[in-house]
């Protein structure tokens, strides 16, 4: 599953218009990833940690040649699977329904506007029009 077709499977399961998901997709992402560049864990309860992790330096091969190669020592993301996603993937235990929360309605609110009646300032000037003629 790409992107598109995960932004696809969001918007359908939760009604979500497709731009309102790949917003939120993308804020998420972010998120994750400057959590990781500090040196953060991000832990999502029952899904696994996102993690940085240290790399250290050593000694590769080069294919081609066989010669041997300084590989420098790195900082890498790690991702390790919680409980109940091992678990799911497993076939030990089913993936729980997914239940949203129905969304807020907000009552309408009457224009108080529209129920006061309008005084028309049009009559004094006509009579100061006509005092002016005379």
């Amino acid at each position: 599953m790409n992107r598109a077709e995960l932004v696809d499977s969001v918007a359908q399961a939760t009604g979500q218009p497709k731009t309102e998901v790949t917003r939120t997709l993308s804020g998420l992402v972010h998120t994750i990833t400057s959590a990781l560049a500090k040196g953060d864990k991000v832990t999502l309860v029952g899904f696994g940690t996102f993690e940085r992790r240290n790399r250290k330096a050593r000694t590769g091969r080069n294919p081609r040649t066989l010669a041997p190669l300084k590989i420098a020592a790195a900082k890498v993301p790690a991702f390790r699977a919680g409980k109940e996603l091992k678990d799911i993937v497993n076939g030990r235990a089913k993936q729980p329904t997914l239940v949203l929360a129905k969304p807020k309605t907000s009552k309408p609110v009457a224009k108080k506007a529209a129920a006061k009646p309008v005084k028309k300032a049009a009559k004094p000037v006509k009579k100061a029009a006509k005092k002016k003629k005379k």
